[in-house]
Parts: C-alpha cells; structure tokens; sequence
C-alpha cells in the first residue's frame, strides 16, 4: 500500500512541475510576442544608414552568358 501512495505522490509531483514549466514557458512566449509585436521591421532606417545595393539591367549579352552558365 506505501508503494502505491509514493507512486501516486511522485507522479502528482512530475505532474505539478510539468504544469508549472508549461505555464512558465506560455507566459515566456506571451511577453516575446508583446514585446516584438511593437517592433516595425519596415520603417525607414534612421542615421547613418547606407543603401547598399542597386539594380542595374543587365545587357542581353550578360543575361545570355548567365542563361548558358547556368544550363537552364
């Protein structure tokens, strides 16, 4: 009969623990998404930013040795 109740009383106690890492972890997501919910990843950059790329059209030569180097 004392096995049965120390099972029972371990298994209440895994169970409690994984209930409270559950709740602990849920609250952890929940403050994450508060916080990044506020950040706007597509505003304009403030300061010193610098545009680091440019689109030029290629010549239709370029467009060609690429399409062969390539093979599609």
């Amino acid at each position: 009969m004392k096995r049965w109740v120390a099972m029972i009383k371990d298994t209440l106690k895994v169970f409690i623990l994984f209930i409270t890492c559950t709740v602990v972890f849920y609250y952890g997501l929940q403050l994450m998404h508060d916080e990044y919910e506020q950040f706007h990843r597509y505003d304009e950059p403030t300061g010193k930013a610098v545009k680091v790329s440019s689109w030029e059209e290629p010549s239709l030569v370029e467009r060609l040795t690429i399409f062969l180097r390539l093979g599609e």
